[in-house]
C-alpha cells in the first residue's frame, strides 16, 4: 500500500470517529442556504480551495447535489469558474476562503471582468463578532473586489444569505455579463435559523428577460443599411457566443451574403469551409467596406481603439452594454440588446429586399476577399510547413490545427502562443475556442481545460501553452486527472517570456534586453509522467504530428493528461509583438 493511500486511510478512520450532528428539519444554516440559493440559480458545480471559513457551504452542496471541484490554487478555481460559464452559458461559481483565498482569485475574476463572463465569487470572512479585531485572514475583500466586479457586497444576516446571492447573481446578467463578489462571514454561514424566516427567492419568479431586441426603429435602420450595401462586413466578438447568438449570426451571414470575421469565443461560429468565413482579410475589409457591423466586442486595443476602421463608411455597433457603444470611436448607429435577438430581427427585416444589383456587387466583393484570403494563406504556408531545425512556432500551430477533431475544444494560454495560433487554428464548431481575452492573463489554460472537460465530457480538450504560462498553473493537471477530465497539454517551449523579451531587445539591445524574461530549460514532458500520464519531448518538426497522436491515444487509454513539450525557436515572434500593437 502506498504512503498516499496510508494517509487517506488514516484520515478516513479518524473522521469515522466523529459523530455527525443531527439536523432539525425546521432550521437551516447559512452555508446550506448558500447551496440552496446556488441550486436555484442553476449552479451545478463550484470551484474552490478549502478554508475554515467556508466549509459549511461544502456541506450544503452535498445536500443540494452540487459538484465540488477542489483545486490546488485559487487562481485556477476562478479561471475554471469563468471557463465553465463560457462553456455552459450558465452562472459560474468560485468559492474561496478569506484573505489569501480571495487575493489568489483576483486574477481570475479580473479576467472574467474584462471578458464579460458571468461568475459569482463567494468569499469567506472572519466572524462578525470579530469585526475589526484582526481575525485570521481578515481583509477588506468587498472594497478590494469592487473595481473588478459588477456587484460587490457583504452579507450581514443569515436570513438574507439566499436573497443576497440572488441579488449578486442577477447583476452578473445585467446588460453585458460580468462577475459579482459576495462576502459571507463565518458566523453568518455557521448560524442556523428558522427556515420559515429565511428569505429564499423562488426560481423563475425574480428575473426579467435579457433577450432584448433594442429599438425596433434602429433594427429597421440596420436592415436598410445592409440591404443597400455593396461591400458589407461583420465582425462577431465574444458576446455572440456568450449570449448563444451563434445560430442567428450564421443565419444572417448566409441569408444576406455577407463576409464574417470572428474574434474571441466567436471563433468557430462558422466552419472554416463555409464561404462566408473570413479571417485573413480583416484589414482589407475594414478599409474598403461601405458598411461594417461590430457585434459584441469593444473598440479596445485589439481593434486599435477603432482607428483601424476606415472613415468613409457606415459603422454600426451592437452590444449588450450601453457604455460600450460608441466608446473610443464615433459610430453611425448603435443598438443595445441581445446579439442573437437583434441579428434575427435584422435578418427578418432585410430578407427578400436586396435588389439584384446589390446582390451581384456583394458577391463580387466576397470573391475579391476570398482571393485575398488565398493569397494571405499562401504567404503563411512556408511558416506553417517550415522544416527548420529550430522548430518554428507557426509549424506547431499548423500541426495542432491539423490534429484537431470536429469535437476538440482548443484553448490558448500565453502571449505569442495565442497570437500565432490564431493565424492557424480553426475550431470546427462554436464554443471550441478559448483564450485569455483582453486582460491578457497567463495561466488561464489549466482552469479552462478542467471546466471544458466537466462541461463537455464527450469532447476532447487540447490546451496549447507557452512555457511561462504552463509553469504558473500546471500542478492542477492533477486536479483534471483526479476529476476524470484529462486533456492534451502542448507546451511551446522557448525558455522565455518571449512576447515581452522582443520589446526589451528592440528597446535596449542584446546586452540589456533579456533581463527578467529568460527562463530555464525545463523538460515539461516529465511532468505528465510524474502524474501517471504520457509525456514527450519534441525537437524535430517532423515528430510533432506523431507526438500529438500518441498523446491523444494515451489520454483515452489511461484517463491521465498528457504533456507534449515542443522546443521552439526563441527568435520567431508574432507580427503584433514585433509591431508592439498591444501598446498602441
Amino acid at each position: 500500500m502506498s504512503s498516499a493511500t496510508d494517509n487517506r486511510t488514516a484520515s478516513t478512520t479518524a473522521d469515522d470517529t466523529l459523530k455527525a450532528k443531527t439536523r432539525d428539519a425546521n432550521v437551516i444554516s447559512g452555508g446550506h442556504l448558500v447551496a440552496r440559493a446556488l441550486r436555484n440559480e442553476g449552479v451545478d458545480t463550484i470551484f474552490t480551495l478549502c478554508g475554515g471559513h467556508i466549509i459549511d457551504i461544502y456541506d450544503g452542496c452535498i445536500d443540494e447535489g452540487i459538484r465540488v471541484i477542489d483545486v490546488r490554487h485559487e487562481q485556477v478555481a476562478a479561471h475554471a469558474a469563468d471557463g465553465y460559464a463560457r462553456q455552459t452559458g450558465k452562472l459560474g461559481c468560485v468559492v474561496t476562503t478569506a484573505g489569501p483565498g480571495c487575493t489568489n482569485a483576483v486574477t481570475g475574476i479580473a479576467t472574467a471582468f474584462r471578458c464579460e463572463s458571468a461568475v459569482l465569487h463567494i468569499g469567506g470572512q472572519g466572524a462578525m463578532s470579530q469585526h475589526m479585531m484582526g481575525s485570521l485572514q481578515d481583509l477588506p475583500h468587498v472594497d478590494m473586489m469592487r473595481p473588478i466586479t459588477k456587484f460587490s457586497a457583504g452579507v450581514r444576516s443569515t436570513e438574507r444569505v439566499a436573497d443576497m446571492i440572488s441579488m449578486a447573481a442577477r447583476e452578473c446578467f445585467n446588460g453585458a455579463p460580468g462577475p459579482s463578489y459576495l462576502e459571507i462571514p463565518r458566523d453568518i454561514l455557521d448560524r442556523e435559523v428558522d427556515i420559515a424566516k429565511a428569505v429564499i427567492p423562488e426560481p423563475g419568479r425574480y428575473r426579467a428577460s435579457t433577450r432584448s431586441a433594442g429599438d425596433a426603429a434602429d433594427v429597421e435602420r440596420l436592415a436598410d443599411l445592409l440591404v443597400h450595401a455593396e461591400r458589407p462586413a461583420i465582425l462577431f466578438g465574444q458576446q455572440v457566443w456568450t449570449a448563444r447568438g451563434h445560430e442567428a449570426a450564421a443565419a444572417l451571414l448566409r441569408g444576406l451574403d455577407i463576409p464574417g470575421y470572428f474574434n474571441g469565443g466567436s471563433r468557430g461560429l462558422l466552419p472554416p469551409s463555409d464561404p462566408h468565413h473570413f479571417d485573413r482579410t480583416r484589414s482589407q475589409a475594414f478599409a474598403q467596406a461601405d458598411v461594417i457591423v461590430i457585434v459584441g466586442t469593444p473598440f479596445d486595443f485589439r481593434m486599435g481603439y477603432g482607428k483601424r476602421i476606415g472613415r468613409d463608411l457606415k459603422l454600426v455597433q451592437v452590444d449588450m452594454g450601453y457604455s460600450t457603444v460608441g466608446k473610443n470611436r464615433d459610430i453611425d448607429l448603435g443598438l443595445v440588446g441581445d446579439p442573437g435577438t437583434i441579428l434575427s430581427a435584422v435578418l427578418q427585416a432585410a430578407s427578400g429586399r436586396i435588389h439584384s444589383g446589390a446582390r451581384a456587387a456583394r458577391r463580387e466583393w466576397m470573391r475579391e476577399l476570398t482571393a485575398a484570403e488565398e493569397v494571405a494563406t499562401a504567404k503563411l504556408m512556408p511558416l506553417f510547413k517550415s522544416d527548420a531545425a529550430l522548430i518554428n512556432p507557426y509549424r506547431v500551430a499548423w500541426e495542432i490545427n491539423e490534429f484537431l477533431g470536429d469535437d476538440t475544444i482548443y484553448i490558448g494560454d500565453g502571449g505569442d502562443v495565442v497570437t500565432i495560433s490564431a493565424q492557424a487554428v480553426r475550431p470546427r464548431r462554436p464554443g471550441q475556442w478559448m483564450d485569455p481575452g483582453a486582460l491578457g492573463s497567463l495561466g488561464v489554460g489549466t482552469g479552462f481545460a478542467i471546466a471544458a472537460g466537466l462541461a463537455n465530457p464527450d469532447k476532447e480538450v487540447l490546451c496549447y501553452y507557452g512555457d511561462g504560462a504552463f509553469s504558473m498553473t500546471a500542478f492542477d493537471i492533477e486536479t483534471a486527472n483526479r476529476f476524470k477530465v484529462p486533456y492534451v497539454a502542448v507546451v511551446g517551449n522557448n525558455s522565455a517570456m518571449n512576447q515581452i523579451r522582443y520589446g526589451q531587445l528592440a528597446k535596449y539591445g542584446a546586452e540589456r534586453g533579456q533581463v527578467g524574461s529568460l527562463l530555464g530549460d525545463v523538460p515539461f514532458g516529465r511532468f505528465a509522467e510524474m502524474l501517471g500520464g504520457y509525456g514527450e519531448e519534441v525537437r524535430e518538426p517532423s515528430k510533432i504530428a506523431g507526438a500529438l497522436q500518441r498523446a491523444r491515444e494515451s489520454v483515452r487509454k489511461t484517463g491521465r493528461s498528457a504533456v507534449i513539450n515542443i522546443w521552439v525557436d526563441p527568435k520567431v515572434y508574432a507580427p503584433g509583438t514585433m509591431a508592439q500593437t498591444m501598446y498602441k
